[in-house]
């Protein structure tokens, strides 16, 4: 058999006539695992893909129309949920991260995706906006209720939309933290990860062959198209994203759902899958990539810095499972996204293609493969824990109450910290503690000590370190690494002293 060559121009006359054979990615894997690429790539013509997860990168371009008299709304509220204007004088963009008004009855649980939810829906939605006057447009407010059928354009707009792969996150501290990766426990209690693996769009098309500006999509239950490169598009380190638009009034809400995640905010699950041509048998083995194939890493949430600590590397496979072994310990791990909505995602295109309902399109310009990621250029310094940390005077749990007395005086300190032989946190003493246990009658550190001991570490920022001092209403913070052991300590002074400089 010579080697396979097809052409989208090919693809879409078999779509015409009928005898397209499509494929969804699973199957893919299958075809190619009995018969190889070579003869898969000969007889599939179209690999059907599918994600569904939270894409914060969302939102949607809305046009109401003039009113009478008219207005150049200045701002504007849909169902509470502040929108931008600042562009045509009745256009607006509302993302899907935007959370309502904290006087609106819908509180903090509700935003700008339940809005383009609601929208699709077909929901009411209740607009408020001002404006100042000018001679052309002299209205100052205006307040109406409409549907999207009465908006004259609604256009999902997505900067960055599905990510070629995201990092599995965990959380080393010991308190719980609440992220855009949902809930994370303390000391690697759970971890979690999203991206609907094998069936993911750009893990079919890893180096974006057939994906680019004008390609045709599956975008929220209609027809979208890929416009570009998305926001922090950063190919070198396979992190290829997609700035994705499609006609609202296509959609549908079972493919996207408004979402708000504990103590973090609002989000947007969005369904959308990509038809990957089956040009030749390089394609045919790259979309029969599998789980176990599929590599991303899980990184500790638990270090608040912009480049997080990589904890290992693991498979799709190894996240499906269910548990990850992290340091010795076995940890939970749970999906963020759907992979049944995934599957049934692929399985609509699939259909949609067969039935001579959807062709597909060539790219009129690839995605670009060498895009520089920066950093955020920031002028004011931020200060870290790290930054001020000063050597901790420590005692032993076992040290008894006359050599910690000596060592307050000899060191000068209200504050010593208790530790094993390991060097490791185990409680904290200050001036006040040693004073009441010697009117108890206690002899003995681990008698007196306090036991909960409200930490740092030196990847905190200080901002956040003197917030933590203020809620829990104490004047040091011993900080300590990711196995507890303490690397120093920061007091109140600390911060006083660094906010006159």
């Amino acid at each position: 058999m010579s080697d396979v060559s097809k052409t989208i121009e090919e693809i879409n006359q078999k779509i015409n006539d009928g005898s397209v054979c499509v494929v969804t990615a699973e199957e893919m894997i299958k075809i190619v695992k009995e018969k190889g690429k070579k003869i898969a790539a000969n007889e599939v013509d179209v690999v059907t893909t599918g994600t569904f997860g939270a894409m914060c990168g969302s939102g949607a371009f809305l046009n109401f129309g003039h009113a009478d008299p008219p207005i150049k709304m200045e701002h504007l509220w849909l169902n509470d949920v502040h929108a931008y204007h600042g562009n045509a004088a009745v256009d607006a963009y509302i993302g899907a991260t935007r959370l309502s008004n904290r006087e609106s009855d819908r509180g903090e649980f509700y935003g700008g995706g339940h809005v383009i939810e609601d929208l699709v829906a077909r929901r009411i939605i209740h607009l408020k906006g001002t404006a100042y006057a000018t001679d052309c447009y002299p209205r100052t407010y205006i307040e109406t209720d409409f549907t999207i059928e009465d908006l004259n354009q609604a256009i999902l707009c997505n900067p960055r939309n599905g990510y070629q792969r995201y990092n599995s996150a965990t959380n080393s501290t010991k308190r719980t933290l609440y992220t855009y990766m949902g809930k994370l426990l303390p000391e690697f209690g759970n971890a979690t990860f999203s991206g609907a693996g094998e069936l993911s769009p750009l893990q079919k098309d890893p180096t974006c062959r057939t994906i680019g500006i004008g390609t045709r999509i599956f975008l929220g239950g209609g027809t979208g198209y890929v416009m570009g490169e998305g926001t922090q598009h950063n190919p070198n380190n396979d992190f290829r994203t997609l700035f994705l638009k499609g006609n609202m009034k296509e959609m549908s809400s079972e493919f996207l759902k408004g979402a708000y995640f504990t103590k973090y905010g609002c989000s947007l699950y969005v369904g959308f899958g990509i038809p990957i041509p089956i040009l030749d048998e390089h394609l045919a083995e790259s979309c029969a990539r599998t789980n176990e194939q599929i590599m991303t890493q899980v990184v500790d949430y638990g270090v608040p810095r912009r480049t997080r600590p990589k904890i290992l590397d693991v498979s799709y496979a190894d996240l499906y499972s269910g548990e990850i072994r992290i340091n010795g310990k076995d940890v939970k791990v749970s999906s963020l996204s759907s992979v049944r909505k995934a599957r049934q995602i692929a399985g609509l295109l699939k259909d949609r293609i067969k039935k001579g309902k959807f062709y597909l399109t060539n790219p009129v310009a690839t995605l670009p493969d060498d895009t520089e990621f920066k950093p955020m250029k920031v002028r004011s310094e931020v200060k870290f824990v790290d930054s001020i940390i000063k050597t901790a005077v420590t005692c032993n749990v076992k040290d008894d109450i006359k050599y910690v007395a000596n060592l307050l005086l000899k060191k000068n300190t209200n504050h010593i910290i208790v530790i094993d032989e390991k060097n490791k946190l185990k409680g904290f003493l200050t001036s006040f503690d040693i004073a009441r246990g010697v009117a108890k009658g206690l002899n003995l550190v681990k008698d007196m000590m306090m036991k909960k001991v409200f930490t740092t570490s030196p990847n905190m920022t200080v901002a956040e370190a003197r917030r933590i001092m203020a809620h829990k209403d104490v004047n040091s913070l011993p900080v300590i690494d990711k196995n507890n052991r303490v690397l120093g300590i920061i007091t109140a002074e600390d911060l006083l002293r660094m906010s006159k400089h």
